[in-house]
C-alpha cells in the first residue's frame, strides 16, 4: 500500500497528482479523493490529443455514492490514458498512485508545476 501523500508527486487543491517526468506528466486522484469517494465504478477519461489547460474539468468518476469531476491540474496535450482503469476502475481505490492513473499530458507550460501543492502542503490541507 502506498503512503498517503507520495514524496515524489505534486497536487491540485482539488485533489489530482501529478508525476512529472521531462515534459511528461502522469495524473490520477490522489489517496484522500478516492477514499472520500468510495467505491468507484466508472471512470471517464479525457481523449487522447485533447489539449486541457489547467484548472478545467478533463474527466470524470464515479462511485457507488456520488460522481465528482477531475481537473486538469496542469496545462498540455493528452498523449495517453490508462484503459486499464476505464475498464476496472477500481483501480483507482486499489492503486490511486499505481496501476490506477488516469492520464498522461505533455506539458505546455512546464512553469505551471510550480504552482501546484508539495506533498506537505497536500498533507497539510487535508489534515494528514
Amino acid at each position: 500500500m502506498s503512503s498517503k501523500v507520495p514524496a515524489d508527486l505534486k497536487y491540485a487543491k482539488s485533489h489530482e497528482w501529478v508525476r512529472p517526468a521531462g515534459d511528461v506528466a502522469t495524473v490520477g486522484i490522489s489517496d484522500h479523493a478516492q477514499h472520500e469517494l468510495t467505491d468507484i465504478v466508472f471512470v471517464e477519461l479525457p481523449a487522447v490529443g485533447r489539449k486541457l489547460k489547467a484548472g478545467e474539468t478533463c474527466a470524470v468518476v464515479e462511485s457507488v455514492k456520488t460522481a465528482s469531476d477531475v481537473y486538469a491540474p496542469v496545462s498540455g496535450e493528452v498523449i495517453a490514458v490508462n484503459d486499464a482503469v476505464t475498464k476496472t476502475p477500481v483501480l483507482a481505490n486499489d492503486q490511486p498512485y499505481g496501476d490506477g492513473w488516469f492520464f498522461k499530458v505533455k506539458l505546455s507550460d512546464p512553469a505551471e508545476l510550480g504552482s501546484l501543492l508539495s506533498p506537505a502542503d497536500y498533507a497539510a490541507l487535508i489534515g494528514g
